[in-house]
């Protein structure tokens, strides 16, 4: 039986939720826009959070504001 072909990552959608990531590398992409600075350069990830990321995902799609707020509340 072959292997099913995985679905695509969305560049565009939090790999953790699933909502827009609202990154701006890759709205800049999509637009043809650019659109500033991305909200995520002055955040620090913890490797925690990072873990969590799907394999398929990692350095593929950039985890959401909301997820990244509630990973340091938490």
């Amino acid at each position: 039986m072959p292997n099913p072909i995985p679905a695509p990552i969305d560049a565009c959608a939090c790999p953790l939720c699933g909502q827009p990531n609202l990154c701006a590398m890759e709205i800049a992409k999509t637009t043809g826009e650019p659109v500033g600075q991305c909200w995520c350069v002055n955040v620090s990830f913890s490797p925690e959070l990072l873990a969590r990321v799907p394999p398929a995902a990692e350095r593929k799609a950039c985890i959401c504001q909301v997820c990244a707020t509630k990973a340091t509340h938490a």
